[in-house]
């Protein structure tokens, strides 16, 4: 039977690795502090008391940021599922006792995806659990993946043209990358366009720190071709718009297209890869029954797609791209 001095014993040290885990997710004690709802001072005696304990440094410290010392990586490692398992405890148990009503789900996209991917998985979601709290995070490129990396989201769900080492990517739904033109451009509904026809045509793309951008410019560079940009513009639902009123052409997928847009369209995929949306996680993170139940719906949502791509082209930091090719 365990006494006294042992329980209290094994409480603090969850409370120690809750703040060491946090800490090393945020990389700042004040923000860990913050999150946990500790003061600073507190959270710094915690993960004081843990260094001493196991007779170890965890975290170099350069001003207000901290870093992972080798041993501290390998303390995270064994540390972060243990303390989000019980974080999750409560919800977990639920589950098993066939109860998934309750709890909260933060998922992180951008708007793209949120527009025309999620609308459908979220409607049966919510439909199904109504008492979760389902909250959608519109963000672009990095913003995703970091907000991953510091676990202030569960998931996210987007495009990656780069899977780092600490992320998985599990794609769920493909799409073809498309031209699209006004209704009466010369291109429209034009079998076999080539690059060298487009490139005589002003370009609407988004703007060039995106990924969109990259792509395109990579094609257009391999087959030695100049193009011109007339126009850079945000989101799908704006790039139509301009397309549509005669300013340029554009190459999306076609993900975007609904049928009703008064706009040509030409597939690309002899020039351009399809394009994959799926589930994005950050790697060895616990997943909270929420989590799973909303990926099951997305596999409903989305029957028959490949399952075993893990979109691992070219390590790098990775985007959750920018909802046109990127």
């Amino acid at each position: 039977m365990a006494t006294p001095q042992q329980i209290h014993y094994k409480q603090n040290r969850l409370k120690q690795l809750r703040a060491f885990c946090h800490a090393a997710c945020t990389g700042s004690v004040s923000a860990a502090a913050e999150k946990i709802f500790l003061s600073q001072p507190t959270v710094s005696l915690q993960i004081q008391a843990l260094e001493r304990e196991l007779d170890t440094v965890l975290f170099e410290r350069r001003g207000p940021k901290i870093r992972l010392t080798p041993e501290g990586e390998l303390l995270y490692e064994l540390a972060q599922p243990l303390v989000e398992g019980m974080d999750k405890l409560h919800e977990t148990f639920a589950v098993h006792c066939g109860r998934v009503d309750q709890g909260s789900l933060d998922i992180a996209a951008g708007e793209a995806t949120i527009l025309y991917i999620l609308p459908e998985p979220v409607r049966r979601f919510v439909g199904q659990y109504p008492g979760i709290d389902l909250r959608l995070h519109n963000v672009t490129g990095r913003d995703g993946l970091e907000m991953l990396r510091a676990d202030a989201v569960d998931m996210a769900v987007g495009s990656m043209l780069e899977v780092p080492d600490d992320i998985t990517y599990r794609p769920v739904v493909t799409y073809t990358p498309t031209l699209i033109t006004p209704k009466d451009h010369p291109l429209a509904d034009k079998q076999d366009v080539t690059l060298a026809e487009i490139a005589e045509y002003g370009l609407i793309l988004p703007p060039r720190h995106l990924s969109t951008w990259r792509m395109v410019d990579l094609m257009f560079r391999q087959q030695e071709l100049d193009y011109k940009v007339t126009l850079e513009a945000g989101g799908w639902e704006v790039i139509k718009k301009y397309v549509e009123l005669g300013l340029g052409v554009s190459i999306v997928t076609d993900l975007c297209l609904t049928g009703r847009e008064r706009l040509g369209r030409v597939p690309l995929e002899r020039y351009f890869p399809k394009r994959s949306y799926g589930i994005v996680l950050r790697r060895g993170k616990f997943l909270s029954p929420q989590t799973k139940r909303f990926q099951e719906v997305m596999d409903l949502v989305f029957p028959g797609e490949p399952r075993d791509r893990v979109g691992r082209q070219r390590r790098g930091e990775g985007d959750l791209g920018d909802g046109l090719m990127g």
